[in-house]
């Protein structure tokens, strides 16, 4: 994960510890999401637990230090949320490392998958494995992510971070039609060095004059407009795109045979009516 993206992720998880919630039920639900953890060094989700604990002691008078309880079942949809939110800060990371988002809940085994059953309940279906001896909850999915994020609180850091995919996304979409257009003008560059160099060929050695019509219509096109396209030239000379592609790749073909090849040389015209004349008199009617 990069710098930029470390440092969004730590004031994601800043702006949802800075949440003070107005009600008594929201405070204890977080908190009791909080005690799931371990000792934080982070200072904005420390101070979080120290605010909780500080409301938590003057609500109840003081003197009762043991961890809230929460129970998922009875509590309301805005408890729930809350709860989440502290369990995120607690037991939740974040990575968005190769512009690919992953949130886990890394918490105790027995814990994995409940916690699953009660999140997709909730419309944000997750993922439960155990890992290591560890409970692992997981999502992958951004648009997911991005949704329990919005409803535990997040704001403009979330913003930040839908922008930043966005803008990733664009840019990959972007590189792919570059890559294609560009690996597609390569293809046709070559392709155009390949006939021209065969109609040079054919030139000099005084074959191209004998081809037909349409192939010396289209070698001619190509030698005035190199680097027009096949579609381009079918317009040109009004003929379909493939009578176009035919006559090329026969240039190309010819030009490739070694120059004794009788396949160089077109048959002359009226050859083959001559050639079935002669069998019709050599060999006489057939029965």
């Amino acid at each position: 994960m990069s710098g930029s993206d470390r440092d969004l992720v730590v004031a994601l998880r800043a702006e949802l510890a800075g949440i003070d919630p107005a009600r008594p039920c929201d405070r204890r639900a977080e908190a009791a999401g909080l005690s799931s953890g371990r000792t934080t060094r982070e200072g904005p989700v420390a101070r979080l637990i120290f605010r909780l604990r500080r409301d938590r002691d003057r609500d109840a008078g003081g003197g009762d230090d043991a961890a809230p309880l929460f129970d998922w079942d009875a509590s309301a949809e805005h408890c729930r949320m809350a709860w989440l939110r502290g369990l995120f800060l607690a037991r939740g990371s974040l990575s968005l490392a190769g512009g690919r988002t992953h949130l886990e809940f890394v918490i105790d085994p027995a814990a994995a998958a409940p916690l699953a059953a009660r999140l997709t309940a909730a419309g944000l279906p997750a993922s439960s494995r155990i890992r290591r001896g560890r409970g692992v909850v997981t999502w992958k999915n951004g648009d997911t992510i991005g949704l329990f994020l919005r409803r535990i609180g997040a704001g403009a850091t979330l913003l930040e971070l839908e922008a930043r995919q966005v803008s990733r996304a664009l840019r990959g979409d972007l590189n792919r039609v570059i890559n294609a257009e560009s690996a597609n003008l390569q293809r046709s560059v070559g392709a155009a060095g390949r006939q021209m160099a065969a109609i040079d060929e054919l030139t000099a050695s005084g074959e191209l004059a004998e081809q037909p019509y349409v192939v010396r219509s289209v070698a001619e096109a190509r030698r005035e407009t190199p680097e027009s396209t096949l579609s381009e030239l079918a317009e040109r000379l009004g003929l379909h795109r493939s009578a176009v592609q035919r006559a090329l790749e026969r240039l190309e073909r010819l030009a490739l045979l070694p120059p004794d090849d009788e396949r160089r040389r077109p048959p002359r015209r009226g050859a083959r009516r001559r050639a079935g004349s002669d069998r019709t008199r050599v060999g006489g009617p057939l029965a």
